[in-house]
């Protein structure tokens, strides 16, 4: 991410600060497995569930396979050589046209890092490689008490008033 000349707007209708650090965002390889650890974290801590980003932890072969996998793609931004912030999702091959759709499952940005363009930068390198795979659109959802992720997402797109239900496969599974 290039920000404007050092200035970047840290929150609406809040005056332009300094950016410090220079953000750098890219899709992950399959061997960016320490990277997506990383980002579990974060996803942990900005979701306020780090038990279950961190604690149960799949093998470096199983991330290894999900990143070098065509339906699923992780973006990490980089500040210092520090990751502060991804996006996680899948491609989703649809059957009623010959086309994909992709899912942001999971987006975050550390504390000190937010209101700084980095999210934005996030969902731009996803529209890059989803343009590269012929991917037709991006969705994600948002929690209706989550006003920073409702406003960048209609910034960036078109709202799509929609209920999310939880299914379990069998009645004693959650």
């Amino acid at each position: 991410m290039t920000p404007d000349p050092s200035l970047e707007r840290t929150a609406p209708g809040k005056p332009r600060q300094p950016v410090k650090t220079a953000i750098s965002t890219r899709v992950l390889p399959a061997d960016g497995v320490p990277v997506l650890r990383q980002l579990l974290g974060i996803f942990g801590e900005a979701f306020e569930d780090p038990h279950s980003y961190t604690k149960r932890q799949p093998s470096d072969a199983y991330l290894a396979k999900l990143l070098a996998s065509d339906t699923f793609v992780a973006v990490a931004s980089f500040a210092d050589g520090n990751v502060v912030g991804g996006l996680a999702g899948y491609v989703l091959p649809k059957f009623e046209q010959a086309r994909s759709e992709f899912y942001i499952y999971d987006l975050a940005v550390a504390e000190p890092f937010r209101r700084r363009g980095v999210a934005t930068e996030l969902i731009k390198t996803m529209k890059l490689e989803a343009t590269k795979r012929g991917i037709h659109v991006l969705f994600v959802q948002a929690d209706c008490g989550d006003a920073p992720a409702v406003a960048l997402y209609t910034k960036l797109g078109t709202r799509e008033d929609v209920m999310h239900f939880d299914i379990p496969p069998s009645d004693g599974a959650a």
